[in-house]
Formats: C-alpha cells, sequence, structure tokens
C-alpha cells in the first residue's frame, strides 16, 4: 500500500512539473493562431493583387501593385518562419513533458536533457518572436511609405 501511495505522489509530483510547460503550449499555440491568421490574411491579399494586376493595365498601378506584392512576399516569408520556429518550440516543450514522464518512469534523472530541451525551446519561442516583430515593422513600414506617398510628403526638406 506504501509503495501504491509513492508512486501515486510521483505520478502526481511529475503533474506538478508539467503544468507549467502546458500554459506555454496554451500560449505559443494562442501565438500560432494569431500567426496563421495573419499569413492567411497575406495570402488572400496576395491573390486580390494579382486579379488586379491583369484587370489594370496602367503602367504606374502595374508598379505599385508588383511593390505591394514583393513586400507582401517578405512578410510571408518573416510570418512562415515566426510559425515554424513557434511549432518547434511546442514540439520541444511536448519533448521537456515526455522526458519528464519518461524519466519518472523509468528512475532515470534526465535534468541535463530535459534542461537542455527547454532552452532550445525558449530560443526557438525568441527567435520566432523576433520574426514576428520583423513581420510587423515590414507591414507597418509599408503602410507608413504609402501614407507618404499618397499624402506627396517624401521626408525631405
Amino acid at each position: 500500500m506504501i509503495e501504491l501511495s509513492s508512486q501515486v505522489s510521483t505520478v502526481a509530483h511529475v503533474i506538478q512539473l508539467a503544468v507549467a510547460p502546458v500554459f506555454l503550449l496554451a500560449g505559443v499555440g494562442a501565438l500560432l493562431g494569431v500567426l496563421t491568421n495573419r499569413l492567411s490574411r497575406v495570402i488572400d491579399r496576395f491573390h486580390a493583387l494579382e486579379r488586379d494586376l491583369v484587370a489594370e493595365p496602367s503602367r504606374d498601378h502595374r508598379q505599385q501593385t508588383q511593390t505591394t506584392i514583393i513586400s507582401l512576399a517578405r512578410r510571408a516569408r518573416l510570418i512562415h518562419w515566426a510559425i515554424t520556429l513557434c511549432t518547434v518550440c511546442d514540439l520541444l516543450v511536448c519533448l521537456v513533458i515526455a522526458a519528464l514522464f519518461i524519466g519518472a518512469e523509468l528512475h532515470v534523472e534526465l535534468p541535463s536533457t530535459i534542461a537542455g530541451l527547454f532552452i532550445a525551446a525558449m530560443l526557438a519561442l525568441i527567435a520566432g518572436l523576433v520574426c514576428f516583430l520583423q513581420e510587423i515593422a515590414l507591414a507597418t513600414s509599408f503602410i507608413e511609405s504609402l501614407d507618404r506617398s499618397a499624402s506627396g510628403f517624401d521626408g525631405a526638406p
């Protein structure tokens, strides 16, 4: 009976240790939802511009549309990297949780493995967030450049 109580206590402790990474999974999952939504909007805008490019033959309009398409392609690439890195983060966190349970079940100490996986997950998350920030900066700078060109202000004195 004492052995069963000890086993339950060990599993309960491992579950307690796994709760924080599970919250991290949920947070990164929400971020992935935001990123996929942004990618979807970029792709939709890209397709609309492609149709517009065919419909409007004027040279100025074609040049502006192609510039926008290039910007959208850059944004899509950054979002793709952010999604990839955040997914890698989630996979590494899943490995952390698995390592916690495997170590407890097999009575093997895996602190270096768990720490290494968690550090790698955080580095992937950081890189994913940097890509996300770059994508936002690109979108914002493109909008600001459109505002300046529409108002006739190019920043020159």
